[in-house]
């Protein structure tokens, strides 16, 4: 019989409100997995947008101020800053009652620094490839369609915040890397590799069930979906021209639901207009449109590890995905991935599985065979075995 392994006691710090859409709701469901496994988590966050994670510890941090008042008084960057010293200061008043630290982007140095004081392990969160790759890449696919990327866009350059997410990639004891993708973009800046850990992230299998067989009908034309924010870095323009180029579009249906950034509709014009492509909106049942489904189309240019692929497969909605896009893979299979970029690929993809239906059935029921490995609690086991990796590293010298 295995050894048990000693529960961890972790201080996880979260810069957002805890529970919120997108990185919210990921890091709700790491925090309520490790409890589930039974380690002790105390959460420092700025508020919650929903109930807690049952048996966590939750201190927030902004929780007296109207939601909409704090980023409109503070600012996102002051928001995060005081989160950051809240959780330093928890960590300071008893370093002796954690084993790890894990922090978020550019809400986390302090904390860190905290960490390194009291010989605590520190990890910090990759939920995009590196800053620097992650501006470069969204202004090269803003150009190539003609848009102007937002000031507001997360994905715009910020001097400041690079500089502070420089020093967290430097001084946190190791990185949290949800797939090859990122990890390979801090290769390239030559990150020592052994600080650069796997983990993975996951999907909630009580919201993403597959439909019955008769929601898919054998025979029918395909029906494929780009479910997403709209926007030139998620790669709609690439799917788009894809679509038009092969044999699917005749009778198919190619249904994008999400919201626009400003310019990025109107650059679209006539790939928009082509027969078969439906132009919903965002949604927010995004099971209902995953199972209503064949295909999801996430020809993405930089992504961390996409969520909406894990679900997909979860439901049998089959991936078609770039090499950028993070999308898991299971036992030593992948759905089908196209080189970044690569929209002919990716025509040549959906013109196979037009054609061959026995193979797009086949590649449904390997999606399904994946989902236990692909849940909540499968991406967080790897989480804890990428905090021991770290406190085994945490009393090493740095290369």
């Amino acid at each position: 019989m295995a050894e048990r392994q000693p529960r961890l006691r972790v201080l996880y710090s979260f810069p957002h409100p805890l529970g919120s859409p997108g990185i919210g709701r990921t890091a709700w469901h790491q925090v309520d997995e490790l409890v589930a496994a039974g380690h002790e988590v105390r959460v420092v966050t700025t508020r919650l947008a929903g109930p807690p994670p049952p048996g966590a510890r939750v201190t927030t941090t902004l929780s007296t101020l109207p939601a909409r008042a704090v980023g409109r008084r503070l600012g996102v960057d002051r928001v995060m800053a005081w989160n950051d010293a809240r959780a330093a200061r928890v960590l300071g008043r008893a370093p002796g009652s954690y084993d790890v630290v894990h922090t978020w982007p550019a809400g986390g140095l302090r904390t860190v620094r905290a960490a390194n004081r009291h010989g605590v392990a520190s990890v910090r969160e990759l939920p995009n490839t590196h800053t620097a790759h992650a501006y470069e890449v969204a202004r090269a696919a803003a150009h190539d369609v003609g848009v102007a990327l937002a000031a507001t866009s997360s994905h715009a350059f910020h001097g400041p915040r690079l500089a502070r997410e420089l020093m967290e990639y430097a001084e946190a004891t190791a990185l949290l890397a949800p797939s090859d993708a990122v990890a390979a973009t801090f290769a390239e800046r030559g990150f020592d590799a052994r600080r650069v850990l796997r983990h993975q992230y996951g999907f909630d299998p009580r919201a993403f069930v597959p439909p019955p067989p008769a929601a898919r009908p054998a025979g029918r034309p395909l029906r494929a979906l780009f479910l997403g924010r709209a926007e030139p870095r998620k790669g709609l323009h690439l799917a788009l021209r894809a679509w038009a180029a092969s044999s699917a579009s005749r009778d198919g249906v190619l249904t994008v639901a999400g919201a626009f950034v400003p310019g990025y509709r109107e650059a679209l014009g006539p790939l928009l207009d082509q027969p078969g492509v439906r132009v919903t909106g965002f949604t927010d049942r995004p099971a209902d449109a995953l199972a209503q489904h064949d295909l999801l189309l996430l020809p993405s240019a930089e992504e961390g590890s996409a969520l909406v692929t894990y679900e997909a497969t979860a439901t049998g909605c089959v991936p078609l995905v770039s090499d950028a896009s993070g999308a898991p893979t299971w036992a030593g299979r992948a759905p089908l991935v196209h080189p970044t970029g690569d929209w002919a690929a990716l025509a040549a993809d959906l013109d196979r599985l037009a054609s061959e239906p026995a193979l797009l059935e086949e590649l449904r029921q390997e999606c399904l065979r994946a989902r236990e490995l692909l849940t909540w609690r499968a991406g967080v086991q790897r989480t804890v075995e990428a905090y021991r990796r770290a406190l085994e590293l945490s009393g090493a010298p740095r290369a």
